[in-house]
């Protein structure tokens, strides 16, 4: 069962967001813009896109979740949010989980927008029956991102640091998560390294369900590990939440 306490700090982050009309249409539009850019830079005839559709989606999932809890939970720290927070009796469990949930609501509005988006205007192909799976999936992946937005960001002290992390956080995991090239044709020890990145048992979740409709469970291993990078950078993320209060 959430907290109450984590409810409220949920709701708190959803509110001070919304606020931000501009925020929230770079949020919905810029992720379209790419994918728009993206199909049109490929001949109408040509299949490639059938293939890149589902990594893009899962890379899209993945960094722009990481970026906008990254930035905004800066922001809290920025503006005294969290020293404030810390001098109340709500423990680090509910800020956390409450900061978790808030953020997770509108990453996980923007992924779904980019999802319907890239299906039905761009005429993404995916298996039938697997629009639905393909978003619980999705929901996975948003969470590990929120929880690397959270946990990377005790470690910036200004926007600026901040985005400085998404070649080191995120740009290793597109070249060696089988985005641009199959992980099973690279290096030995890069295929190592790519064993311990969550974005590349996303691609090859997300392209199992949305090219060959295999089911939740056919990729249950995936999702595992998924959950299983989710619940590691979350405790990490508690543990670091006072340090980066200060």
């Amino acid at each position: 069962m959430i907290p109450s306490n984590a409810v409220t700090i949920a709701a708190r982050v959803v509110r001070q967001l919304v606020r931000d009309r501009r925020t929230i249409a770079l949020i919905l539009i810029v992720p379209m813009v790419i994918m728009t850019l993206v199909r049109y830079s490929f001949p109408e005839e040509s299949h490639v896109l059938d293939y890149a559709y589902p990594p893009l989606l899962a890379t899209m999932g993945l960094f722009f979740s990481f970026l906008l809890t990254g930035i905004s939970f800066l922001r809290e720290r920025s503006q005294g949010t969290m020293e404030r927070m810390m001098a109340s009796p709500v423990s680090r469990l509910d800020m956390v989980v409450g900061y978790l949930l808030g953020f997770f609501v509108l990453a996980l509005i923007q992924t779904l927008v980019v999802i319907i988006f890239t299906i039905y205007v761009l005429d993404a192909y995916y298996a039938q029956g697997a629009l639905w799976r393909i978003c619980i999936f999705q929901m996975v992946v948003v969470t590990v991102g929120v929880n690397l937005g959270i946990f990377t960001s005790a470690f910036a002290r200004n926007e600026f640091q901040m985005v400085q992390f998404i070649p080191l956080i995120i740009f290793p995991q597109i070249f060696l998560s089988g985005v641009i090239w199959p992980v099973e044709k690279m290096h030995t020890v890069l295929q190592e390294i790519a064993n311990f990145l969550p974005l590349r048992y996303a691609v090859d979740g997300m392209t199992d369900i949305m090219r060959q409709g295999q089911g939740l469970m056919d990729v249950g291993y995936e999702i595992g590990i998924l959950a299983a990078f989710a619940v590691i950078i979350s405790a990490l993320a508690a543990l670091t939440l006072r340090r980066g209060a200060g």
